[in-house]
């Protein structure tokens, strides 16, 4: 990768050098929780698309903190209004207001409807994505009332890790470990309108929770007209439909949302990631009149919607509005894609915008991702035949070009003999938990 990349988008001014970061010698990690794989590299800083590690190595970042960074590192505008409110006002607690909280609500609200008016709903504020699923969760259950309170998803679809959110996944080898989960969670095939429908008892089940682009499954894009379907189907029964936006949402799709695409009108909607830019927030929006089922004390969050977490996402969503991220994902998905599609081993592209996921003819993506670490360009593997691209927003047209030129190459030369030797030594450097 070169070193004299100086104009990033997002950066006001050139980016620092390359140098020594926090030295080359190994991290003491002992007293961390062996909850993810040990880290081949730590970053230490970074700017725009680019990483650099504590060695000085200079990286193009195309995964984007999995979808969070989403304009870039250490965006100056995000930036100074972080500054600007840890010297203001951090957190007072959810005893009492804050003047940033309802402006960013009122946002989210105006580009849940498109943008152009607001959607007439109401938003909670929380930490995380998987935070957020479970506020959309417990509300399907207050709003539905006594004796519905399933909630049905699909197999392999991601919602989280705590416990309601992990039984609402769809992946049995992540449940196991931690059976009994709670329950009230059925699972159905993801684009499958039939097993939804009959999945779907109106005197048991209180919601329907559904990703439009299931990301970690490896970007799986469903049927035109699955959320449709939903939609009817859930209109009909008198359930909610709450699509999960987690990683889809804020403009990454090409639109707000993912749902968009469609125009379809859901109940809930959930988002976090690309919120804050890096600072952890998550929300959970939700029609007025299924909003209004939460009373005080049926939830609450220490941290949720505090005025620093608040600053963060103010100062994002402005910029990703000025700089109308909907339309440049879409304009720079188009020439990712183009580029993925003419590569060697590449049997398909799927996703939209820059949610886009490399479909390789060979189980070979995770040895794939380690030389393309080792080349400087960070993407994952989110299954075995997949590589996953989640660059930021502002990504420029020659930083595509840039890891096009990098990767096309590295699986020219990889190739699906020595891959399978290669994968057997590379650990899984799946979704971290939201």
């Amino acid at each position: 990768m070169t070193t004299e990349r100086k104009v990033l988008a997002g950066a006001s001014g050139p980016v620092v050098p390359a140098g020594p970061g926090a030295g080359t010698a190994p991290l003491d990690r002992s007293a961390l929780m062996h909850t993810y794989a040990e880290p081949s590299v730590t970053f230490v800083r970074g700017r725009g698309s680019t990483l650099y590690d504590s060695a000085g190595k200079e990286y193009l970042d195309f995964l984007s903190g999995l979808a969070v960074t989403s304009l870039g590192h250490s965006h100056p505008v995000v930036a100074a209004a972080i500054a600007d409110q840890a010297h203001t006002l951090a957190h007072v607690s959810n005893l009492f207001g804050n003047v940033v909280g309802p402006e960013v609500a009122a946002t989210l609200d105006r580009l849940i409807g498109g943008g152009v008016e607001r959607a007439g709903g109401q938003v909670f504020f929380a930490n995380s994505g998987a935070e957020a699923n479970e506020c959309a969760i417990k509300l399907a259950r207050r709003w539905a009332g006594p004796g519905r309170y399933a909630v049905v998803s699909t197999w392999d679809a991601f919602h989280g890790r705590t416990l309601a959110s992990l039984a609402a996944t769809g992946q049995i080898e992540k449940q196991q470990p931690f059976l009994p989960l709670p329950e009230g969670f059925d699972h159905v095939p993801f684009d499958d309108l039939e097993a939804m429908d009959s999945a779907c008892d109106p005197a048991r089940v209180a919601a329907v929770l559904v990703e439009p682009i299931m990301g970690e499954a490896g970007v799986v894009v469903p049927s035109s007209d699955y959320l449709v379907g939903l939609r009817q189907l859930c209109s009909e029964r008198n359930i909610l439909l709450m699509v999960d936006e987690v990683q889809t949402g804020l403009g990454r799709t090409g639109r707000w949302f993912g749902f968009q695409h469609l125009g379809v009108e859901p109940d809930v909607v959930t988002m976090a990631k690309a919120l804050g830019n890096g600072m952890p927030v998550g929300a959970c929006w939700a029609r007025a009149e299924v909003a209004a089922a939460f009373v005080p004390g049926d939830h609450g969050s220490t941290f949720g919607g505090q005025p620093l977490a608040m600053s963060a996402a103010k100062a994002t969503l402005a910029v990703m509005e000025s700089e109308d991220v909907p339309a440049r994902a879409g304009a720079a998905g188009a020439r990712l894609q183009a580029g993925l599609e003419a590569m060697p081993g590449v049997a398909s592209v799927r996703g939209e915008g820059l949610l886009l996921a490399a479909v390789l003819t060979d189980e070979f993506a995770v040895p794939a991702c380690r030389e393309a670490l080792e080349a400087g360009l960070v993407i994952n593997a989110p299954r075995p035949d997949v590589l996953r691209f989640a660059p930021s927003l502002l990504v420029t047209g020659a930083e595509i070009d840039e890891a096009l030129a990098t990767l096309g190459p590295l699986l020219a030369r990889l190739g699906p003999g020595g891959a399978r030797a290669a994968r057997n030594q590379v650990a899984d450097h799946g979704e971290r938990p939201r």
